[in-house]
C-alpha cells in the first residue's frame, strides 16, 4: 500500500476540543477471510488532554467513533461509560476511537444494495494498527472494548502484543456461542429479506427489536413489563413489544442494512486462539448476560496466558457494558493503571 494520507477537521469539546479524522490509505487491503478492499477510508477520533495515556475504547455493532458528546450528554454510543468523570474518564486518559471497517460511520463500508467482502476481527485489529502508526503512536495503555469492540481487542492483542500494555473485554470471549449465532443468523435473514423486498431500513429495525429481546435479560423484562396487553386499533399491543418496536432512531441512523450484514456476519466468524495472548487482561462478564454466557468467559480466562475474569450481575444482560457504569468504575479503578 502507498502511504496515507489524512484529511482532519476539530470538534468543539469543553476543556480539550476532540480532534477527528479520516484516513485514507490507497491501494488493495487483502482481508483476513480472503476479500479485498482498494483506498481504504478509516474514520477516528481522539478526545481527551494530549499527554494524558492513550486509551482505545471500541463498543458494539451498533456503535461509532462518537462514544460520547460531552456538549450532548444525552447522545454518543457509550456515553454512561466513557467520557468526562465516567468509568473510562476522558479527563485522565486520551481516548481513541474509530469507525469500524464495513460498520457505522465514515469508514469504508457497503454501499446500499452492494455487496461487502467478509471483515474479520482481525481487520478491525490491522485498522487499529494503521491508525496508531499515522498518528505516531507506539503503543496504546490499554484497549478498553465491549462487545464487537472486545473480540476486536482480543484480536488486536493477538496480533499485535507489543503495542498495547493491558485489556478491558466486556460480553465478550474468544469465540461466538452457538446460540448466539442462531439469533444472529435469524436477524441476517431477516434484512435480506426485507433488502430484497426494497424494505432495507423494516428489516433492520425487526432485526434490532430480535437483538433487544437477547441483549437484555429476562428478569429485567419481568419487571418492567407485567401489564397486561391493551386492545388498540382491533389488536392486542403487549407493554414488550412498545418496547421492542419504539422508535430508536439514535442506534438505527447512520447504520446501513448492508453494513449490519457485514458486522453481524464479522461477530459470528470472530475466532481467536486465546492461548497465544498474554496481555495482561481484565476479561467482565454479566452472569445474566444470554450471547456471551459467563461459562463462555470464564474459558476466555482460563486459556489466556495473563488474566482475571471480573463476574458482575446485571438485569441488563449483554448490556451491561453499556448501563452498569459504577460496577465498571471499580473495575477500571485499577485496569487499565
Amino acid at each position: 500500500m502507498s502511504d496515507p494520507v489524512e484529511k482532519s477537521s476539530s470538534a468543539e469539546h469543553a476543556g480539550t476540543p476532540p480532534t477527528e479524522g479520516v484516513l485514507e490509505i490507497s491501494g488493495e487491503w487483502a482481508l483476513h477471510h480472503g476479500g479485498k478492499l482498494r483506498d481504504v477510508r478509516l474514520a477516528w477520533r481522539l478526545s481527551g488532554p494530549p499527554a494524558a495515556p492513550l486509551v482505545c475504547a471500541m463498543g458494539g455493532v451498533w456503535c461509532d467513533r462518537r462514544l460520547y458528546e460531552p456538549a450532548a450528554p444525552q447522545q454518543g454510543c457509550w456515553r454512561e461509560i466513557v467520557g468526562p468523570g465516567r468509568p473510562l474518564d476522558a479527563d485522565r486518559y486520551r481516548i481513541l476511537s474509530f469507525d469500524y471497517l464495513g460498520g457505522k460511520g465514515d469508514s469504508t463500508g457497503p454501499a446500499a444494495g452492494g455487496e461487502f467482502p467478509s471483515v474479520s476481527t482481525y481487520d478491525q485489529a490491522d485498522a487499529l494498527a494503521r491508525l496508531l502508526d499515522h498518528l505516531r503512536q507506539r503503543e496504546v495503555r490499554a484497549i478498553v472494548g465491549g462487545s464487537y469492540g472486545g473480540m476486536v481487542a482480543l484480536a488486536f492483542a493477538e496480533r499485535y502484543p507489543e503495542r498495547v500494555g493491558a485489556l478491558v473485554t466486556i460480553s465478550a470471549a474468544d469465540l461466538p456461542h452457538p446460540m448466539a449465532v442462531a439469533w444472529h443468523s435469524i436477524q441476517r435473514h431477516i434484512v435480506r429479506f426485507a433488502i430484497g423486498c426494497g424494505r432495507g431500513s423494516e428489516g433492520l429495525q425487526l432485526a434490532r427489536a430480535v437483538g433487544m429481546s437477547t441483549y437484555r435479560s429476562s428478569e429485567e423484562f419481568a419487571a418492567r413489563f407485567p401489564a397486561l396487553p391493551r386492545l388498540e386499533n382491533g389488536r392486542f399491543v403487549f407493554p414488550v413489544e412498545q418496547y421492542l418496536f419504539a422508535d430508536n432512531p439514535e442506534w438505527v441512523a447512520g447504520l446501513k442494512p448492508e453494513a449490519f450484514l457485514a458486522l453481524s456476519e464479522s461477530l459470528d466468524l470472530h475466532r481467536v486462539d486465546a492461548a497465544r495472548i498474554f496481555v495482561p487482561t481484565a476479561a467482565v462478564a454479566a452472569r445474566e448476560d444470554q450471547l456471551v454466557p459467563l461459562a463462555d468467559v470464564r474459558g476466555l480466562g482460563a486459556r489466556l496466558g495473563n488474566a482475571r475474569v471480573h463476574e458482575i450481575s446485571s438485569i441488563y444482560g449483554h448490556d451491561a457494558y453499556l448501563r452498569e457504569a459504577e460496577q465498571l468504575r471499580k473495575i477500571l479503578a485499577s485496569w487499565p493503571g
